[in-house]
């Protein structure tokens, strides 16, 4: 891409996800943050309907083909049920009782939750946390099918707020029965990605691919880890999905917080290594919601998630209901800017459960070139991504640019950092391909005739893989 004096411009790499709500999902809306930087859409579950959430799928659509759509479940969530007030204030030593009726309604005093074994399943001497964190209980026995608790702060507890009890594995189920009215609606409306909520384990992913597979769907699940449990399998976990989201809201609630950085470097590390696209999420730019600029702690974490190598970085309530909310994408772009200024690919990486090791050696082959070469982009082809992805991983200074013989395809890399992708049809030779693909990225002015890329591709059909890499000028390519 050329600025106005017929320059190279350098493009954001880093992807960044917005949330819509569907009180404010107009095509315009969505049009201003998609050219301020924005690369996926997210909806949550939680806070939408299926109408609600189709009118946002629909007005993406008619911004732009090449947006990727991720849907939120809810997953194994544990809630208060709902009260007839506006919730009730407890003091420091207060007692709160819990009972076992999902459908029973919370009381001054009583609470129910929409779990059926919560208290058989919470033992005496651990804590639980109402509305992340804001509230703090003790349990301190059982009686009578009750479980006593003692309040450790002042506070109003409500009606349908999350609970949860750190360092406790309670048995819910995978998927509720919503989950999976939501999951087989992105299905047939062709969305991109499902972001399972609370991932504990494989069992937890495999519920979801089941019935991706029921209906033959190509929608890829993004783990969400946000519990103890979730860390302790993020091996297991990145075997059984396409990605991971690091969701620091219910995993600082769920985990002490000063190990949340740790953890959230450490994931990034294992996801890189594993090729597969790593999120960071929750409160990134949380002031914006209110005000038009962050504060220097949230520019510093958003920078630190860049320079640990994440792929994408995401916004909630900044762009759902904010009051600023083309100026955080805008912000998240600028930082995203400066500090991949300063990026190193990464030579030494190794990758690992590699299935084409001929495109991990091609795309490893020409990140190194582009630290001797003066290489200006890496071009390849692809009918899954993973070439895509391979390169991605090491991490090049330069654009990397996908030629994709599936839709779906194009929307997927939306995640993979650096990866900018097009449709294109199949060709009957590799030199088609070469020779089409550098013609389009020269009139989309992605670099010079003279300007030096490099072609990562297959010889023996799209199906085939990665096969062949070639270094040239631009020109040299087309001729």
């Amino acid at each position: 891409m050329r600025n106005k004096n017929n320059t190279i411009m350098h493009e954001k790499k880093t992807k960044i996800i917005c949330t819509i709500s569907d009180r404010r999902c107009d095509p315009e809306f969505i049009k201003s943050l998609y050219k301020a930087g924005m690369d996926v859409v997210r909806i949550n579950s939680a806070h939408t309907s299926l109408d609600s959430s189709l009118k946002i799928v629909e007005n993406v659509r008619k911004v732009s083909d090449k947006i990727a759509i991720l849907i939120d479940t809810k997953g194994p969530e544990i809630r208060i049920t709902r009260m007839d007030n506006e919730g009730f204030t407890v003091d420091s030593g207060d007692i709160v009782e819990f009972a076992d009726d999902v459908y029973g309604t919370s009381t001054k005093g009583l609470l129910y939750t929409n779990y059926s074994n919560f208290v058989s399943e919470v033992p005496v001497g651990v804590n639980i946390l109402i509305d992340d964190g804001e509230i703090s209980l003790t349990t301190k026995g059982k009686r009578n099918g009750r479980l006593i608790c003692v309040a450790n702060n002042k506070g109003i507890i409500k009606g349908k707020k999350s609970l949860n009890v750190p360092d406790v594995n309670i048995k819910l189920p995978s998927i509720s029965d919503r989950d999976k009215e939501f999951i087989i609606w992105a299905v047939k409306n062709n969305l991109d990605f499902i972001a399972h909520s609370f991932v504990r384990n494989r069992d937890d992913l495999l519920a979801v691919q089941m019935i991706l597979n029921e209906y033959n769907s190509h929608l890829k699940i993004i783990s969400k880890i946000e519990n103890q449990e979730g860390v302790n399998n993020i091996d297991e976990i990145l075997s059984y999905c396409y990605g991971i989201m690091v969701a620091r809201g219910d995993l600082g609630v769920e985990i002490e917080y000063q190990k949340i950085p740790t953890i959230q470097r450490d994931i990034i590390k294992k996801c890189q290594a594993r090729k597969k696209p790593v999120i960071i999420a929750t409160q990134m730019l949380h002031s914006m919601i209110e005000h038009p600029r962050p504060t220097r702690a949230e520019v510093t974490d958003v920078a630190n998630a860049i320079y640990q190598s994440t792929d994408a970085i995401m916004l909630s309530g900044e762009t759902a209901n904010g009051l600023y909310p083309l100026e955080a994408v805008h912000t998240m772009t600028k930082i995203a800017l400066e500090i991949e200024k300063q990026h190193e690919p990464f030579h030494n990486l190794n990758l690992v459960d590699v299935s084409e090791p001929v495109a991990a050696v091609l795309a490893k082959g020409i990140v190194d070139a582009t630290a001797k070469l003066p290489i200006k982009a890496i071009v390849f082809d692809t009918m899954t991504g993973r070439t895509g992805r391979y390169i991605s991983a090491f991490r090049p200074n330069v654009p990397i640019y996908a030629k994709c013989y599936k839709d779906h395809v194009v929307r997927e890399l939306s995640l993979s950092y650096g990866v900018y992708s097009y449709l294109i049809n199949v060709y009957d030779s590799k030199d088609d391909f070469i020779k089409s693909s550098v013609k389009t990225l020269l009139k989309d002015k992605c670099f010079h005739r003279k300007d030096m890329i490099g072609v990562v591709g297959g010889s023996f059909g799209p199906s085939a893989g990665a096969t062949f890499l070639e270094i040239s000028t631009a020109m040299n390519m087309i001729m």
